[in-house]
C-alpha cells in the first residue's frame, strides 16, 4: 500500500521509471492518459508501426504535440528523453535498445508480443505483457526467461487476470481457502456465432460510439464469443494455479451475491466438479434478461475457511454467502483496463514484484473450435475471426488430445473437412510455417516435459 509513495521518492530522488510503451491501441491509449500524469514515471519511447496512429493516440491522451518527436534510432530517442521529451519510435526493436526500466507490451499481436518480451527481456528490461494472448501460448516459458535474467515478467494490471490473481493472493495470504476465481462477461450461446460483422452491434455499442471510437471488430466479436474469456482463464489458470472445471467454462448466468452459492462443489449444491477452479458469469439469463445485480465488468474470488470462527464471521459482517453461511465471496464490480497499468509499473520497478505471472508448468491452453462448418482448404482467420473460437481445457488434456492452440493456428490451412464446434486438432491441419512464436512454444514444450 505504498507504491505512490515509493513513486513520489523516485520522483524526489530525479530517479523516474523510464518506460517503452509499444503499441497505440485502445489499451495504449488508455496507459498514455495516465502516464502523462503519473509522478517518478516518465514515458521515454512510444513504438508503433504507424508513427501517425502513435501521434493521435497520445493526442486523445491528452498529450501535447510539443512534448512528443520522430527518433529513428535508439541514440535520438535517449537524447529526445534527457532534454524531458518523449519519442515517437518506429519499432518496438528501437523501443527496446532505448535506455528504460519497463517495456510495455501492447500490440495485441502474439507473434509480436512474443518477439518484444523475450528481446526485451534479453536486453535487461522489466516486461509487462499487455498481449494476453502471447502469455497463454508461451508465457510460462517468458516467466522462466526473466527469472533466469534476473528481470521481471507481469501480467498487466487493470486488465482482469492480473486483479483476479489478486483476489487469489488476498484470500491465500488470509489463510481462506480458494473455491473458485473469474470474471463477468456478456454471453449467449448464441454469440458462438457471432463474426466481426456482428459483434460490435450484439456487444451493446451504438453506430454513433462505433464511429467515434476506436474499436477493433475482430477484438470485441472475441469478448462475445467466450474465446477472451477462455484466453483471460488461461492466464489466471497458470499465474494463480487454478484449473478450469472438467470440460471449460459454462457462462452460467448469475448476480454478484449468488456467486458463493453457484460456484461451489457440486456435493454441496453448487456446479464444480471440484474446488480451485477458474470460471466466467454470464450478466444475461436464457432468455437474453439481464441479471438485476450482474457483475459483467467485474472480478471475484469465492473462498471458504476450515476454521469454524472464521465462517461465523462471514455473515456477522455481513459477507455475500451461500445458505450455508460457508462459502463466502469478495469480488470487484469493475476493471479500468489501461488506465489501472501505473500500478503494475510501479510494483515491477519498485518493489520488484510481479502483478501476476505464470509460475511453472501451464495449467491450462486455449484450443480452437469451429464457428461454422468448414471444408479442407480453408484458412483459420485467429481469434475473432470468422472460422474459430477458443475454448480454455487444462494442459494435460489438450496435449492428450492434440489439440491445436488458438494462439499457433492464425494462417492454418484445414486438411479435412470438419463440422461446426469440432475441436481442431494439430492432425487436422497442414504444417505451420517456421516464426519465432512456434520456435518459443517448442523451447518451452521441452522445458516443461517432464513436469
Amino acid at each position: 500500500m505504498n507504491l505512490a509513495a515509493l513513486l513520489a521518492a523516485r520522483e524526489a530522488q530525479g530517479k523516474p521509471v523510464r518506460v517503452a510503451l509499444i503499441g497505440a491501441g485502445k489499451f495504449g491509449t488508455m496507459i498514455l492518459a495516465q502516464l502523462r500524469l503519473m509522478r517518478g514515471v516518465r514515458l521515454a519511447a512510444l513504438a508503433d508501426l504507424d508513427g501517425r496512429r502513435a501521434r493521435e493516440a497520445a493526442a486523445r491522451a491528452g498529450w501535447p504535440a510539443s512534448s512528443l518527436a520522430e527518433a529513428a534510432t535508439s541514440g535520438a530517442a535517449n537524447d529526445l528523453a534527457r532534454a524531458g521529451m518523449t519519442a515517437i519510435v518506429p519499432s518496438g526493436d528501437v523501443a527496446i535498445a532505448c535506455d528504460v526500466d519497463v517495456v510495455v507490451e501492447a500490440t495485441g499481436h502474439q507473434e509480436a508480443g512474443a518477439r518484444h518480451a523475450y528481446d526485451a527481456i534479453e536486453a535487461g528490461r522489466h516486461v509487462i505483457m499487455v498481449t494476453v494472448e502471447a502469455d497463454v501460448v508461451v508465457g510460462p516459458y517468458l516467466a522462466d526467461f526473466a527469472r533466469r535474467r534476473g528481470v521481471i515478467y507481469s501480467l498487466a494490471y487493470g486488465d482482469q487476470p492480473a486483479i483476479i490473481c489478486e483476489l487469489v493472493d488476498w484470500a491465500r495470504t488470509c489463510g481462506l481457502r480458494v473455491v473458485a476465481a473469474g470474471k463477468g462477461t456478456k454471453y449467449l450461446p448464441a454469440y458462438r456465432r457471432s463474426t466481426p460483422q456482428t459483434a460490435l452491434e450484439l456487444y451493446g455499442f451504438t453506430p454513433e460510439q462505433v464511429a467515434a471510437g476506436d474499436f477493433n471488430p475482430k477484438m470485441f466479436n472475441s469478448f462475445l464469443d467466450g474465446t477472451k474469456s477462455a484466453i483471460e482463464m488461461a492466464a489466471v489458470a497458470n499465474a494463480a494455479g487454478l484449473l478450469p472445471d472438467g470440460g471449460g467454462l459454462r457462462f452460467p448466468p448469475c448476480a454478484a451475491d449468488d456467486l458463493p452459492t453457484l460456484l461451489r462443489p457440486v456435493g454441496e449444491g453448487g456446479i464444480l466438479r471440484e474446488e480451485g477452479c477458474v470460471e466466467v458469469v454470464s450478466c444475461l439469463d436464457e432468455r437474453g434478461e439481464f441479471v438485476p445485480g450482474h457483475v459483467r465488468w467485474g472480478v471475484f474470488v469465492v473462498f471458504t475457511s476450515d476454521d469454524p470462527y472464521a465462517v461465523r464471521c462471514f455473515t456477522e459482517y455481513g459477507l455475500a454467502t451461500d445458505p450455508s453461511g460457508r462459502y463466502g465471496v469478495l469480488y470487484r464490480p469493475y476493471h479500468l483496463i489501461g488506465l489501472e497499468l501505473g500500478i503494475s509499473i510501479a510494483s515491477v520497478a519498485c518493489r520488484g514484484e510481479a502483478t501476476g505471472a505464470p509460475t511453472g508448468a501451464p495449467q491450462a491452453e486455449v484450443v480452437c473450435a469451429t464457428r461454422r462448418a468448414m471444408r479442407a482448404g480453408e484458412i483459420i482467420d485467429g481469434e475473432g475471426g470468422y472460422a474459430a473460437y477458443g475454448l480454455v481445457l487444462r494442459a494435460e488434456d489438450a496435449r492428450a488430445r492434440r489439440l491445436l492452440p488458438l494462439g499457433l493456428a492464425t494462417g492454418l490451412a484445414l486438411v479435412r473437412d470438419l463440422p461446426e464446434d469440432h475441436p481442431i486438432s494439430v492432425d487436422d491441419v497442414a504444417p505451420p510455417q517456421a516464426s519465432f512464436l512456434h520456435d518459443l512454444r517448442a523451447r518451452q514444450d521441452a522445458l516443461f516435459a517432464a513436469v
